[in-house]
C-alpha cells in the first residue's frame, strides 16, 4: 500500500493513502456539506482559502493526493471534490472545453464581445487552473486582451459579476 505522513493523534504519523482520503472526506464534510456547498465556497477566494486551511490545519493537504494520484494535470477543485464527493474528476483543459459546450446556451445569450472575452478567461483554466481565472493579469494575456478584455465583459454586465458566473459554470461543467 502507500502511506502518508500525517499528523494521528497529535503525533507525526504514518496512514495508508485511503485512511488519509477517508480523513479528508470527513474534514470536508465538516466543512462543506455537499457539492453544491463546497463549490460555492470554491468559487469565492477568501471561504476557498478557509476551507483548504481546515483541510490542512486537520492533516490533510489535498496537494498530496494531488501528487501520490499524478493528477498534476487536474486543478485542485477535482482533486478535492473527486476525494469527498465522488466526483468523476477532469483535467484542467477537460473542464475548460467542457465550459464551451456545456454552457453554450448562457454563452450565446451574452454579447459578442463579452461571449468571447469569456471564452478567452475560460481557456486560461486549462492553463493554471483556478489560480490562473484570479490572476492580476489576466485582462493582460493576449487570448483575453485581443479578445476585448474587461471592456467587453463589461457589455455583459458587472466584469466582476460575470468573471464569479464564469467560475461557477467553469466548475458545474
Amino acid at each position: 500500500g502507500r502511506f502518508v505522513g500525517t499528523m494521528v493523534d497529535g503525533r507525526l504519523g504514518l496512514v495508508t493513502l485511503e485512511d488519509f482520503k477517508r480523513g479528508m472526506a470527513a474534514t470536508l464534510a465538516k466543512e462543506a456539506p455537499t457539492l453544491a456547498d463546497f463549490r460555492a465556497r470554491w468559487v469565492d477566494p477568501p471561504t476557498r482559502r478557509e476551507l483548504l486551511d481546515a483541510l490542512v490545519s486537520a492533516g490533510y493537504p489535498p496537494q498530496i493526493v494531488r501528487l501520490i494520484d499524478d493528477m498534476t494535470d487536474y486543478d485542485l477543485f477535482d482533486v478535492i471534490a473527486a476525494v469527498g464527493y465522488g466526483l468523476d474528476p477532469k483535467t484542467k483543459e477537460d473542464r475548460a472545453l467542457a465550459f464551451r459546450y456545456k454552457q453554450n446556451e448562457w454563452l450565446s445569450r451574452l454579447p459578442a464581445k463579452t461571449r468571447a472575452t469569456v471564452l478567452a478567461v475560460a481557456d486560461q483554466f486549462k492553463y493554471g487552473g483556478t489560480e490562473d481565472l484570479e490572476n492580476l493579469y489576466i485582462f493582460s494575456t493576449p487570448e483575453v486582451a485581443e479578445a476585448g478584455g474587461r471592456e467587453a465583459l463589461a457589455e455583459g454586465g458587472d466584469p466582476a459579476t460575470v468573471i464569479r458566473e464564469t467560475k461557477e459554470r467553469i466548475f458545474a461543467a
